[in-house]
């Protein structure tokens, strides 16, 4: 998915809302009205949000079967 550079390097369990955006091909907005509007999960710490890796791949795939 989105972090992956090379082969054996570790992908990022956490997302920020501009890479969750990138994996989606989506604008920033979009994934903020995801969040707030279709379930998108995040993890927050204080202010700063993020999308889970995992999390985001299963939502991505939940949403394709209810299509």
């Amino acid at each position: 998915m989105a972090i992956q550079k090379k082969e054996g390097m570790q992908q990022a369990l956490l997302l920020t809302i501009p890479e969750a955006a990138m994996s989606l091909r989506l604008s920033r907005a979009k994934v903020y009205r995801l969040i707030d509007f279709e379930g998108l999960p995040v993890v927050r710490f204080g202010r700063a949000v993020r999308v889970s890796a995992k999390a985001l791949e299963q939502w991505v795939e939940r949403r394709e079967k209810g299509a």
